[in-house]
């Protein structure tokens, strides 16, 4: 009678602690359904304040749903340009008066086109020396093309459609709506502040037009602490790479034919000291991560918008 009782005991004992345990993992899926809704709340508002910032001329770089630095500094830049205490952080005054002055939805639908996904692509080597063979610089696959064209990172586009053939014609996509439709007003003055990875631009009545982030220059490499002027724009460029002017690099000279990733992007804005220029870049991603060799590098898309504002004679001041 004893152990009978003692077997029911055990049983119950059991069946307690597996009742215990699932409560426990019910908890644990809740906790986790919970945060991944915060997460994903978050990351929408955090989308949502990139396209409004990009909509602005207040260029947070690449569109991704990540707080990083690009997106602070932009954030700063435009709470300075309106006028408002400059935290670098969400604020819901600024949301809503960013909301009011560029409305709109943030994604919409794209279907994506022949000239999308007809190339030419290639696969770009590592190398300058590989780089040099190749007869353009293209981009390497319609989800690098279609990723630069809507501002975004690659690795958020392929977040946001999963499974999706970007090199098929029609397919339908979800990207973000950035801005601008609306060329950029004239550009008198650049200035570029090293300190702070940013390059703003000024209309000839000395309001600021726009402000991008940028990797300027090194230690080993350092831009200029002077005031140079623009000579000339060359879109789609070819880079031509002579060692002797260089301290890193092949022992050849190299030109590279033009393209979205050609070392120095989709345009060269030429300045006043040899061999120095305002540029894009094919890696948008690592803009305000990286040093570069002197030069003032913008993601493509930024430094196309910018190539287009500025005239010859425009000044940059570097501070």
């Amino acid at each position: 009678m004893l152990r009978l009782k003692a077997k029911q005991l055990c049983k119950v004992a059991v069946l307690i602690s597996a009742c215990v345990l699932q409560a426990e993992l019910a908890a644990a899926q809740d906790t986790a359904l919970t945060q991944s809704a915060i997460q994903a709340a978050r990351q929408a508002e955090i989308v949502e304040l990139q396209v409004l910032l990009d909509r602005a001329r207040h260029s947070p770089g690449v569109i991704d749903g990540v707080m990083g630095g690009n997106t602070r500094r932009a954030i700063d830049a435009y709470q300075k340009s309106s006028g408002m205490n400059p935290t670098g952080r969400i604020d819901a005054a600024m949301l809503q008066r960013l909301r009011q002055a560029h409305n709109g939805p943030v994604f919409q639908e794209y279907l994506i086109t022949k000239e999308d996904v007809n190339g030419p692509f290639s696969s770009v080597p590592s190398t300058m020396t590989g780089k040099a063979e190749l007869d353009r610089v293209a981009f390497e696959d319609p989800a690098e093309l279609l990723a630069e064209k809507f501002h975004m990172a690659r690795s958020y586009l392929e977040k946001l459609n999963p499974g999706a053939d970007f090199s098929k014609t029609g397919t339908k996509i979800k990207v973000v709506l950035p801005g601008g439709d609306e060329q950029l007003a004239k550009v008198q003055r650049i200035e570029v502040d090293k300190s702070a990875n940013e390059l703003r631009a000024y209309s000839p009545d000395g309001s600021l037009a726009a402000t991008y982030p940028t990797t300027v220059g090194s230690n080993i490499h350092p831009s200029p602490n002077e005031t140079l002027e623009v000579l000339a724009v060359a879109p789609d460029p070819r880079y031509y790479f002579d060692p002797s002017r260089r301290t890193w690099g092949p022992d050849e000279q190299l030109t590279i034919a033009p393209g979205p990733n050609n070392p120095v992007g989709v345009v060269w804005i030429d300045l006043s000291r040899d061999g120095y220029g305002i540029h894009g870049t094919p890696e948008p991603k690592l803009i305000g991560k990286t040093s570069s060799h002197g030069c003032v590098r913008l993601t493509n898309w930024d430094a196309h918008e910018l190539s287009l504002a500025v005239d010859k004679g425009s000044t940059v001041q570097f501070r």
